[in-house]
C-alpha cells in the first residue's frame, strides 16, 4: 500500500510540474494573455479570431488590451511573438535573426510531409534554392521584357473572357486567377494552361478552398496534428492532402515530359529545365539538394506565391473601381491621354510613371484591404532581443502588416479609401516607407515581380476598353472573408464596352 501511495504521490506531483511548468511564462517575455495549462493561447485565439473575423483582429484587439505592440503568447507548446508595429516590423524583416522558419506539422504538411521548397525552409537549403531559382526565372525573363511578352499575350485572351461575357453579371475572381497562373506557367513550364484545362480549374478551386479553412498558423492542426485522425474533414488535414496528391499528379506530368525533350539548346529555357538540367549535374554527388521533391515544392512555391495574392488585388481593384465611378473616371481619363496617338500600346510597368494616378489607386487597394494582414512565419535562430524583450532561440515569429498599413499616427486617416495618399504635389506617386504588401529584405515575396506587372498591366488595359459597372444584385461589401489571405465576398459587376 505504502508503496502505492508513493507511486500516486510521484505521478500527482509530475503532473502538478509539467502544469506549472506549461503556464511560466520565459524571463522578460513580451506581455500578453497568461499561458493556459498545456494548450496556452490556442484556443483563446481561435475563440476570438472566428469572434472578430480573423486572426490578426484577435491579435489587434490584445495589443490594445495589454498597452503592447509586440505580444507574447503560446499555441500548446509552441512560444509566439507578433509584433505590431512599423518599428518592430521592419527590424523582424531585415534582420537576420529572424529569418527562419518554423518547424511545424501544418508547414510540412503543405509540403507534402516535407521540409523542402523555399518559402518554408530556412538555412543552406533556402540560401542555395533561392538564389538557383531566381537566377534561372531572371533567366527566362522574370521581372524582364519576356515576362511581359507573357503578360500582353495573356492580357488579350483576358479581355477576350470579358468580351465573350456580353456585359453580362459576372464575379471577376471566377476567372482573374486564370490569368495570372498561365504567366507565371509560361516561365516556369514554358507554356500556357488553357482556360477551361479541368486540372487548372479544380488546383485554383483546392487552393481557395484551402486559403479559407486555415489561418497564417495552420488552424488547430498544428498545434492538435492528432485531430487529422479524428476530425480529417473538418480539420481541413484531408483538403490540403487532396490538394497535395492533385499538384503532385500536375507538376510531375510536367516535368517528366521535360525530361524526354531536354537537350543542350533548351535547358535554360524555362525552370523546370534549367532545374533538371542541375538534378542532372548533381548525380551521384553526396547530400545534393537537387532532386524531383525539391522541384515540385519549389514550382508549388511560385504557383502559391503567383496566383491568390495577385488576382484577389485584381479582383478588389475591379471592385472599387466599380462602387467608385468617380474613381474610375479619373483613372479612364489619365489611361486616355497616355493613349491617344497610339491605342494599340501595351502598356507594360515600366510605363506606370506616366499613369501616376492608377499606380497611387493600386497601392492603395494593397494598403486599404492588407490582403496578408498577418505575415511570416518567422523564426528566430538563436536568442535575441526586440522592443527590449528576451526572444529565446525558436520563437516563432508574427508580422502584422495590417496593423502598419491601418496606422492611423502615419496616415491619419487609413479608414478612408483615398489613393490621393500616395500623390505629392506634383503629381508624382510617393514611396511611403510604412507601405510594404511585399515584405522588406532577403524574404520579401517571391511573386512580387509578377504582381506588380499584372496588376498594372491588367487593369489599364480593361479600364481602356470597359467602363465597370455594379450590378442590380451581389452588391459589393468592404469586409472581407478571412483566412490565410483574405478574399473579397462574391459580387457581380458589368463590364460595358466603352464608346
Amino acid at each position: 500500500m505504502d508503496t502505492f501511495l508513493l507511486i500516486v504521490t510521484f505521478l500527482i506531483g509530475y503532473i502538478i510540474y509539467f502544469l506549472i511548468k506549461s503556464m511560466k511564462r520565459p524571463t522578460d517575455f513580451p506581455p500578453g494573455p497568461q499561458f493556459r495549462p498545456w494548450v496556452g493561447n490556442s484556443f483563446e485565439l481561435r475563440k476570438d479570431a472566428i469572434a472578430l473575423s480573423g486572426q490578426h483582429m484577435a491579435f489587434e484587439n490584445w495589443s490594445k488590451k495589454y498597452n503592447t505592440d509586440i505580444l507574447g503568447l503560446k499555441l500548446r507548446d509552441e512560444l509566439v511573438v507578433v509584433v505590431l508595429s512599423y518599428t518592430l516590423v521592419h527590424e523582424v524583416h531585415l534582420q537576420e535573426v529572424f529569418e527562419g522558419r518554423p518547424d511545424t506539422f501544418f508547414l510540412r504538411l503543405r509540403t507534402m510531409g516535407t521540409r523542402k521548397g523555399i518559402t518554408c525552409t530556412d538555412g543552406k537549403l533556402w540560401y542555395e534554392h533561392r538564389n538557383f531559382a531566381m537566377k534561372q526565372m531572371r533567366h527566362v525573363g522574370y521581372g524582364r521584357t519576356q515576362m511581359e511578352q507573357h503578360i500582353e499575350k495573356e492580357c488579350n485572351s483576358l479581355l477576350t473572357y470579358i468580351e465573350n461575357t456580353k456585359s453580362e453579371p459576372i464575379w471577376p475572381g471566377t476567372f482573374l486567377a486564370q490569368s495570372v497562373i498561365n504567366v507565371l506557367w509560361c516561365l516556369t513550364a514554358g507554356q500556357r494552361i488553357e482556360r477551361n484545362d479541368k486540372r487548372l480549374v479544380k488546383l485554383l478551386d483546392l487552393l481557395n478552398r484551402r486559403s479559407k479553412v486555415f489561418d497564417l498558423c495552420g488552424g488547430m492542426l498544428t498545434q492538435f496534428p492528432w485531430l487529422r485522425h479524428i476530425a480529417p474533414d473538418k480539420s481541413g488535414y484531408n483538403l490540403v492532402r487532396q490538394m497535395n496528391e492533385e499538384l503532385h499528379h500536375f507538376f510531375m506530368e510536367t516535368i517528366e515530359e521535360h525530361k524526354k525533350r531536354l537537350t543542350p539548346e533548351n535547358a535554360d529555357s524555362d525552370l523546370i529545365f534549367a532545374y533538371i538540367r542541375e538534378m542532372n549535374n548533381h548525380l551521384g554527388a553526396e547530400n545534393s539538394t537537387f532532386n524531383e521533391t525539391q522541384l515540385t515544392m519549389t514550382i508549388l512555391d511560385f504557383f502559391i506565391a503567383g496566383s491568390q495574392t495577385t488576382s484577389n488585388t485584381l479582383d478588389l481593384a475591379l471592385m472599387m473601381l466599380a462602387t467608385r465611378p468617380d474613381i474610375q473616371q479619373t483613372i479612364s481619363q489619365e489611361i486616355a491621354a497616355n493613349l491617344k496617338f497610339n491605342t494599340d500600346e501595351f502598356p507594360h510597368l515600366s510605363a506606370r510613371t506616366f499613369y501616376p494616378y492608377l499606380d497611387a489607386f493600386i497601392m492603395e487597394v494593397q494598403r486599404y484591404f492588407h490582403i496578408t494582414p498577418i505575415t511570416g512565419p518567422r523564426r528566430a535562430l538563436w536568442d535575441t532581443t526586440l522592443g527590449g524583450y528576451n526572444i529565446p532561440k525558436n520563437t516563432t515569429i508574427l508580422i502584422g502588416l495590417r496593423s502598419v498599413h491601418m496606422d492611423k499616427t502615419h496616415w491619419g486617416d487609413p479608414d478612408i479609401f483615398r489613393p490621393e495618399r500616395f500623390i505629392d504635389s506634383e503629381g508624382k506617386t510617393i514611396k511611403d516607407e510604412y507601405f510594404m504588401p511585399f515584405g522588406q529584405g532577403r524574404r520579401r515575396c517571391l511573386g512580387d515581380a509578377l504582381a506588380r506587372a499584372c496588376i498594372f498591366s491588367f487593369l489599364v488595359k480593361i479600364i481602356q476598353n470597359y467602363k465597370i459597372e455594379c450590378a442590380e444584385t451581389d452588391k459589393p461589401s468592404l469586409i472581407l472573408q478571412p483566412g490565410i489571405t483574405l478574399s473579397p465576398k462574391p459580387y457581380k459587376v458589368k463590364f460595358l464596352v466603352r464608346e
